[in-house]
């Protein structure tokens, strides 16, 4: 939490039940394992982010959910200028790229 009187922390390092704690709640709603993706994309740095995607495959999670435009988390994250750590976290997972948007 960061306001007036207590300034945002950055490069913070996350405990590992604070990454954990972006795991989706209920992984057979639709569209939970694509919104935990992202939120945790959100948040946290390329390195949380890898230990995210260990523990989210870890819990079942699908790497390769879509989104309702019809591309995975991995063509989204491929699409950011700083987003080559957090791809390169999902691809040695096992995540792939849709065909329509692999090059």
């Amino acid at each position: 939490m960061s306001g007036p009187d207590k300034p945002k922390v950055l490069d913070e390092e996350w405990s590992d039940e604070r990454v954990k704690s972006h795991l989706p709640s209920d992984p057979k709603e639709e569209g939970s394992d694509y919104t935990a993706l992202l939120n945790a994309y959100r948040a946290m740095r390329a390195e949380d982010f890898e230990r995210f995607v260990g523990f989210f495959v870890e819990a079942g999670g699908d790497l390769n959910a879509i989104d309702e435009a019809g591309e995975t988390f991995l063509d989204h994250v491929s699409q950011h200028r700083k987003g080559a750590d957090y791809a390169r976290a999902l691809e040695q997972a096992g995540a792939k790229k849709t065909a329509a948007t692999e090059h």
